[in-house]
């Protein structure tokens, strides 16, 4: 509780009150952390889509785009680690203000538009800082440069260039914060750039779609279709939501925290029952109990971001421990 009574409201006031400020000293003094070992009590660690984790609680993408504090996440607690999502070309993402925070509903809404440094950037920090205790996984993006015909390729040439650097990849078809990114979850679209992501993949790297949680069913089955057809290794479930359930704000940019729980377990227990492919459960996640609820949907793994702005690291160490025993 020390965190949510005496950290919180300190690190809510700094730069004004200005979200992404607050985010980027965190992150600097996260960097600052000297490489440590991966907490993993005892019955926390789980096998899924080939990979061993240390335990089942991961660090979402967007957290830590750039894996600037790469180092630090492991001795929080987390299991594995998503970075990105990073494009192939850098990019300053989209004007600021564009990180709000509701904390009355415990909620976020970002329209941060993919800013990164670029896959090549990326690419040469890993390669510097060496391997992690821990699974690390790369979320993949288009830039916002590239027009949709050339999508393939952009993904493509982020793939290329990370290949040997990710345990897993996710294919992040599904922000809202990018301008017709999400027509790339229409069948058509995902197939080509499913097929064209399995031709670059000789090592069989297991390959993810991360799913918008405004599809409908008939829309999310279609998308299902399409990923069994691909030999996908598994969806992330689910991205931010445009909807705005209980959170009064006309902020533009896609909702996160806890409002998105009921929906993303929605969705989880959709895609396990219609597909059988293993589901990363993130959304609303803030408490142990949240993560029980999402394996009990199916989810083989969950991830945390907003209930970590809100709860702090606390948070981690809770959520693995209510992973012990579950299968």
């Amino acid at each position: 509780m020390t965190y949510e009574r005496l950290v919180r409201p300190v690190l809510f006031r700094l730069g004004g009150g200005d979200a992404e400020t607050v985010h980027e000293l965190t992150l600097r003094w996260l960097a600052r952390l000297p490489r440590g070992s991966a907490y993993s009590p005892p019955g926390a660690r789980r096998t899924v889509f080939g990979i061993d984790f240390p335990n089942t609680v991961g660090l979402a993408a967007g957290m830590d785009k750039d894996g600037r504090a790469l180092r630090a996440w492991p001795r929080l607690g987390f299991g594995f680690v998503e970075v990105g999502t990073v494009t192939w070309h850098p990019q300053p993402g989209n004007d600021r203000p564009r990180l709000f925070r509701f904390p009355a509903h415990e909620a976020i809404v970002n329209r941060m538009g993919f800013n990164n440094a670029g896959a090549r950037a990326l690419s040469a920090r890993l390669a510097a800082l060496g391997p992690l205790p821990v699974p690390l996984g790369i979320s993949l993006g288009k830039s916002k440069v590239t027009p949709l015909t050339g999508a393939v390729e952009d993904y493509v040439s982020s793939f290329r260039q990370l290949y040997d650097q990710g345990a897993y990849f996710a294919v992040n078809v599904s922000s809202p914060n990018t301008p017709g990114l999400r027509e790339l979850q229409d069948k058509a679209h995902l197939s080509a750039l499913l097929g064209a992501l399995h031709a670059e993949n000789p090592a069989g790297r297991p390959v993810l779609v991360k799913v918008a949680p405004d599809l409908t069913d008939a829309a999310l089955g279609e998308l299902l279709d399409v990923c069994l057809a691909h030999g996908v290794a598994g969806l992330i479930a689910t991205n931010t939501t445009i909807e705005r359930p209980g959170v009064p704000t006309a902020e533009a940019g896609g909702l996160s925290g806890r409002p998105l729980a009921p929906r993303a377990l929605e969705v989880v227990r959709f895609v396990v029952k219609e597909s059988g492919l293993p589901v990363v459960g993130v959304g609303g996640i803030s408490t142990g109990d949240d993560v029980t609820r999402m394996l009990d949907a199916g989810a083989s793994l969950v991830q945390l971001y907003t209930g970590l702005i809100y709860h702090g690291p606390r948070l981690v160490r809770q959520a693995v421990q209510a992973t012990r025993g579950k299968r």
